[in-house]
């Protein structure tokens, strides 16, 4: 689907060594964005990194319950079902909790509700009588959830509730509060400064390694989540949690593990790296369109020329190869949607000059 054996080295270079487990899957074809994955693309994507993951269907215009049937059948993946207001979405909870689904997908912004809608009264009472995780979208195009999310989580303390995409709505209103026990944030997105700053600023034991394939891939999200929580500064055992151990005990209605508080401030990036990683921030979101990078390539390119007793030389170095392999193989490849070839090679570049002192390849 993306350009998963072009990062690989800079994901082998962190020598992570425990079981995976993604949390932020989807399967579908007929979602009105165009992007689509079978189960067969999430195993195979899967694979590479022997994970685990819960699945749930994209956007279905025509209701879930077909779609909720399909992915009760995708065994070794986790089910996960999708419901959505106007059709039943207690009924349908129920009946695929029944059926076999260990958790629950609300999109408030593709299926066009709030969170207090009253027809969801139900699902958040099953999630809390059953302890079911229940993941949230909160990406850009949301509301802020706000106080509606704290009212939930405070009715519903059985519910565990994991905030998509960093938290993206609430991160900063969030960061620095008590959290309730029973809040945790996904990392299936691209930023690595959201991920630096959701992973300094939520104890470890809240936050949970998600894809968000078919919008990337298990390879490039368990090396971006990696890679910012190493620079966060946390130890293999946090790290493990993070990157499947809290999820597997969510999926399997265990108590999560309190792995204390949050790493707090990361430090602040050198002058020149932060200039380099501005101009490479800047290029992913044109390539997300599938607009081509104009003179931000060129920018980073001439960022990349620092003298050779600079203290970040090697991270300049493979930024610089990362380009390289983008000019070289973006014209050859493709990606089945608007993403422009190639967006994944930029957005690891933008990793990796985000996160100074992690591991690099030896290229």
């Amino acid at each position: 689907m993306y350009a998963d054996d072009l990062v690989w080295p800079w994901w082998e270079a962190l020598r992570v060594d425990c079981p995976l487990f993604d949390i932020h899957t989807h399967v579908g074809v007929n979602d009105p964005s165009g992007f689509s994955a079978t189960a067969d693309d999430v195993r195979a994507a899967l694979s590479r990194l022997d994970a685990g993951a819960a699945v749930f269907p994209l956007t279905e215009p025509d209701g879930y319950r077909d779609a909720n049937d399909a992915v009760l059948k995708e065994a070794p993946l986790v089910p996960f079902c999708r419901v959505a207001p106007g059709d039943d979405p207690a009924g349908e909870a129920r009946r695929c909790v029944e059926a076999g689904a260990a958790g629950i997908k609300l999109h408030p912004a593709s299926d066009g509700f709030e969170l207090d809608d009253q027809e969801l009264t139900g699902v958040f009472g099953l999630a809390h009588e059953l302890r079911l995780p229940i993941v949230v979208h909160a990406g850009p195009e949301n509301d802020a959830l706000g106080d509606t999310l704290l009212a939930l989580l405070d009715r519903y303390s059985g519910a565990r509730f994991v905030l998509a995409h960093d938290g993206l709505t609430d991160l900063a209103w969030l960061a620095g509060h008590p959290l309730p026990a029973t809040l945790f944030f996904d990392t299936s997105w691209w930023s690595p400064t959201d991920l630096v700053t959701l992973l300094g600023a939520v104890p470890p034991g809240r936050v949970l390694f998600g894809s968000d394939i078919p919008y990337s891939t298990p390879t490039w999200g368990a090396h971006a989540t990696a890679r910012c929580a190493m620079y966060a500064g946390l130890d293999d055992e946090r790290l493990a949690s993070v990157l499947g151990g809290q999820s597997r005990r969510l999926v399997d209605r265990a108590d999560p593990l309190d792995l204390g508080p949050a790493p707090g401030a990361v430090p602040p990036l050198d002058p020149l790296l932060e200039r380099l990683y501005v101009y490479l921030a800047a290029a992913v979101e044109p390539t997300k369109r599938g607009e081509p990078l104009g003179q931000l390539l060129n920018l980073a390119r001439h960022c990349c020329r620092v003298r050779s007793g600079h203290p970040h030389r090697a991270v300049f170095e493979s930024v610089r190869e990362l380009l390289d392999r983008y000019e070289q193989h973006a014209p050859h490849l493709t990606t089945g949607n608007q993403y422009a070839p190639g967006w994944d090679l930029v957005a690891t570049a933008a990793i990796v000059a985000r996160t100074p002192g992690t591991p690099l390849p030896d290229l």
